[in-house]
């Protein structure tokens, strides 16, 4: 398959791509219709900051699966046009974590001490040592905005230097923010707080601006250290903050617009240090970055969970092993259930029973609404089935209870309306055989495999019979057969399994006869 890389990585990711057998396409610096056809027959699409995907660009590849995002911010790409067309964003979190956070910290000493300044007059031959008395970061008060994977690494370093730390994250436990001694606090504390600041959230529309004027007001004599996003720092009132003696300082990584241009007031603004984006920039972040989102394309190439989806059911590595068979259970016993019931589907319940209960079902949750929407023909898979329900209209809910009467483990998914409802329920055996073991209330034994037939019928002498007659007549070959009933002469359900798909005149002939109540074709595995 092919898999296009429009942003540098290094070169470990790329050859992780090839190693697993994929066409690796390197077009840097593409845009516009010429990103477009290039992406027209990609599989696979691998970008950094600097490719905008746009709904345009996954309008143009039919063939997309993925998008790997070589780095944790994911702003230059439209998770919901993703979704839309199905595809997974998948993101680098910790590749570049480490390399991050210290780079943030490098930035608040130099902030702190005015090394660069220094430095740079040292090198034009001034003896400035008078001119540069520093601020020492032992007792001083740390605010970090934003408390994940980089705040909690800039929280562990800085507060091992004698820094006392308070933190503000909406998304995070008092307890966790406990475990790095830090206080946990509203965001207008944080600031009034804190000496120094350090930024780590991604630009949203919430996060745009959001230490401007008034925050740097409230944080005076203090200092500002953004590594994370552009655009979070009102830049224009920083250098106004800086310049007019409000704030002491500030350091900068990322900018609103980058490159930075050449006439920014930030770069005239002697107490702000400034460096192009190189948070990410050592040697081991880039390897690290480039091979886990080479991983992520190459599980989403083969069908495997992606670790790092931003926009699809993901799971664990260390439990996958355990729920991957009922992945593909689900999605089966989900297309059956939605090709044999009769009505309007408007709602769907997926539900677990046994050991299986016990585990993260998203992703098989996930693949069972695909089973049920796919036979309606709509365009699903795990990434959009979720968004394309709650679109139609279609309640979906999940329940799991550990208790089951007769299964170690049971996966079953029913589907209905206000007014009736049919649930097909599947399990494995051995380990790793699926089977589906019950059907509208009848109990089976029926392996769930390419053409299938279910017939509905008066438990009479001679009905299985007469079915394998018109098959016969049809040229359609039984490989197998498991027949249920609710009792002696009531009604019974037999699947069948066969070898081709029953022609609709043998269809119409099998419901002329008054013993059958309903058939129905089931396709299964794209046959």
């Amino acid at each position: 398959m092919k898999v296009l890389v429009t942003d540098p990585i290094a070169d470990a990711g790329l050859d992780r791509l090839r190693e697993a057998g994929h066409d690796v396409e390197t077009a840097y610096d593409v845009e516009g219709d010429a990103l477009l056809d290039a992406v027209s027959d990609a599989h696979g699409l691998i970008v950094r900051s600097g490719t905008e995907v746009t709904e345009e660009v996954f309008d143009a590849a039919d063939d997309l699966v993925i998008v790997g995002r070589a780095g944790i911010g994911v702003d230059n790409i439209d998770i919901d046009a993703a979704t839309d067309h199905g595809v997974i964003v998948a993101n680098a979190p910790e590749g570049n974590v480490r390399a991050a956070a210290e780079h943030s910290v490098a930035m608040t000493f130099a902030a702190a001490r005015s090394i660069p300044q220094a430095h740079g007059r040292l090198k034009d031959g001034e003896w400035a040592k008078g001119d540069y008395l520093g601020t020492e970061l032992n007792g001083k008060t740390l605010g970090v905005v934003g408390l994940g994977r980089v705040g909690q690494e800039v929280a562990k370093r800085l507060g091992g230097l004698g820094m006392d730390l308070v933190a503000y994250d909406p998304y995070i436990g008092e307890e966790r923010a406990e475990q790095l001694g830090a206080d946990l606090v509203e965001f207008d504390e944080c600031i009034e707080r804190a000496d120094f600041v350090t930024v780590h959230v991604p630009l949203t529309d919430e996060t745009e601006g959001l230490l401007g004027e008034d925050e740097f007001a409230q944080l005076e004599d203090g200092y500002v250290v953004n590594v994370a996003r552009g655009g979070v720092v009102d830049e224009d009132a920083l250098v106004d903050a800086v310049e007019d003696g409000v704030l002491a300082g500030a350091a900068l990584d990322v900018f609103a617009e980058e490159p930075l241009p050449a006439d920014s007031p930030l770069l005239d603004a002697d107490d702000i240090v400034v460096t192009p984006h190189l948070g990410a920039s050592t040697q081991a972040a880039q390897e690290h970055v480039a091979t886990s989102t080479a991983d992520q394309v190459v599980a989403a190439l083969n069908d495997e969970p992606v670790l790092n989806a931003l926009n699809a059911p993901s799971v664990d590595e260390s439990s996958f092993g355990r729920i991957e068979p009922y992945i593909g259970l689900a999605e089966t016993a989900g297309k059956v259930a939605a090709q044999l019931f009769d009505g309007r589907i408007e709602r769907v319940e997926v539900s677990y029973e046994g050991d299986i209960a016990a585990e993260d079902l998203e992703l098989v949750t996930a693949s069972a609404q695909k089973g049920v929407f796919d036979p309606l023909e709509w365009q699903v898979n795990a990434v959009n089935a979720p968004r394309v329900a709650e679109e139609r209209g279609i309640d979906v809910k999940e329940s799991k209870t550990r208790q089951s009467e007769d299964f170690q483990s049971l996966v079953s998914v029913t589907v209905g309306n206000s007014d009736e409802e049919l649930t097909v329920s599947g399990t494995l055996f051995a380990g790793d055989d699926p089977r589906l073991v019950k059907i509208d209330g009848y109990r089976v034994d029926a392996v769930p495999h390419g053409h299938m037939l279910a017939a509905r019928n008066e438990d009479e002498p001679g009905v299985i019979g007469f079915i394998g007659t018109v098959l016969g007549d049809a040229d359609v070959n039984i490989a197998g057969m498991f027949n249920a009933r609710e009792t002696i002469g009531g009604e019974a359900l037999t699947v069948y399994n066969l070898d081709s798909t029953v022609p609709e005149a043998a269809l119409d002939e099998l419901l002329a006869d008054e013993r059958i109540i309903d058939v129905h074709n089931i396709e299964l595995n794209g046959e």
